[in-house]
């Protein structure tokens, strides 16, 4: 995490003063559920709420020492509370509250992601309704194709982001479990209902096997799922990126009143938060194979995901913080050309329009092959010449012998390629 990618709500979870508040809370609500049932007196569980405090740079002096972070936390927290901190971590191993802990950590990174995704969502709804009916040309391989228009290219994105936001709620159900179970997770030392209690209190629900430890293929599925919403993230980038290019200029990124481009070229107007949104989608994406690899532990339970985790959690979900809500700014202030859109449709003389006459064709009685080896030596005749290809058409012999004049003329109109957009804008924002 460094300060030029973070925002202060997402990077607070991860500070060590959050992160032993949670472990603090752990510990006192196990103690509160151990007092129900006679393990340990009330008074002790009161004393935990009631004098329970730490110091972060007490801790990283005591474990300088004992090399166990639990430990060091837990004889610091004995230093506040007085004789009644024996009671704490009755029965509890380690695990229960690093895991535990890491679970709240995650739950509560998911609900601010989701907070950064509908806004994502509301903006790129908007400016696809915006421009639902602004003409462009598609491209497939990078080459003109067939004209589609700018809102169903954002629509298509906006879905992908909504299957995306209904992925991280799935993946914050299945990361957000809490393990009380002690060591080996078997329970010896402590009672299952303290498990229920803390989990209650800390919004969780019980994992129902924790050997020692969480099992990690839910860590794995929560980071997948971050990494294809940076995808989804590069996606929409590099699309912003491609139609800035000074060859096509029909969309660009704001340029802000006193911006500069290039410390050498004056004009410059670089695609600089597109890019950068490119760059940051690797860093989540990088998350990921070490996740998968964290499932697989040595029998009940090692520290190989730990490290791991440490960096990952933190970096993952900050860094997507911080992308989701470059990317909503981005896409509110995109400034749009229809004009050199329909310009750049139109550079290619009508060639978009080439399906169309093929089809004709074959429904006018001629074989696709003979139809498609028509269409094809007019448009590349066209295409290298650069004029209009329907005038190549009108002046085929072979062509004029299954249509008129009139006939291809009618084959170029352009609301042709456009009549089901609302159909496509209702699938997308108003499903059944």
């Amino acid at each position: 995490m460094i300060p030029r990618y973070s925002r202060p709500a997402m990077t607070a979870i991860w500070e060590p003063t959050m992160k032993f508040q949670i472990w603090l809370e752990i510990e006192a609500h196990a103690c509160d559920a151990q007092a129900e049932l006679g393990v340990i007196p009330k008074d002790a569980a009161k004393a935990i709420w009631d004098r329970g405090a730490f110091e972060v740079a007490r801790i990283d002096e005591i474990e300088a020492e004992t090399k166990h972070d639990v430990i060091a936390f837990l004889t610091n927290v004995a230093e506040h509370v007085g004789p009644e901190a024996r009671y704490l971590h009755q029965g509890m191993t380690s695990s229960d509250v690093l895991d535990t802990c890491l679970s709240v950590q995650l739950a509560r990174a998911t609900d601010i992601l989701l907070e950064d995704m509908d806004a994502l969502l509301n903006a790129l709804k908007r400016r696809a309704e915006e421009h639902k009916y602004t003409v462009t040309i598609g491209r497939s391989h990078a080459i003109h194709a067939e004209p589609t228009t700018f809102g169903v290219k954002l629509a298509g994105h906006y879905a992908a982001f909504a299957r995306n936001r209904d992925r991280l709620v799935a993946a914050r159900a299945e990361i957000a479990t809490c393990a009380i179970s002690g060591a080996v997770g078997t329970f010896a030392n402590i009672d299952p209902s303290v498990e229920i209690h803390v989990a209650e209190k800390m919004g969780l629900t019980p994992e129902p096997v924790s050997t020692q430890v969480i099992p990690r293929d839910r860590h794995a599925m929560f980071f997948a799922v971050l990494g294809v919403i940076a995808s989804s993230i590069e996606n929409l980038s590099i699309e912003v990126r491609h139609l800035q290019r000074s060859e096509l200029r029909e969309a660009e990124e704001y340029f802000s009143p006193g911006q500069k481009g290039s410390s050498a070229m004056p004009h410059k107007r670089n695609p600089v938060l597109s890019e950068n949104l490119t760059g940051l989608a690797r860093i989540v994406r990088s998350a990921v194979t070490p996740a998968l690899e964290n499932v697989a532990l040595w029998h009940e339970r090692d520290i190989s995901h730990s490290s791991v985790e440490r960096m990952i959690g933190p970096d993952a979900t900050v860094t997507l913080d911080f992308a989701l809500s470059r990317l909503t700014g981005m896409i509110e202030k995109l400034v749009v050309y229809p004009d050199q859109m329909k310009a750049n449709l139109d550079s290619m003389g009508g060639l978009h329009n080439s399906q169309r006459v093929l089809l004709a064709l074959t429904q006018k009685g001629a074989s696709r092959e003979d139809a498609y080896r028509l269409v094809q030596e007019s448009a590349m005749s066209a295409w290298r010449e650069g004029s209009a290809f329907i005038d190549k058409l009108k002046v085929d012999d072979k062509i004029a012998e299954f249509m008129t004049h009139s006939e291809i003329e009618s084959l170029f109109d352009l609301e042709y390629h456009t009549k089901h957009v609302d159909t496509i804008f209702a699938r997308v924002f108003n499903p059944s």
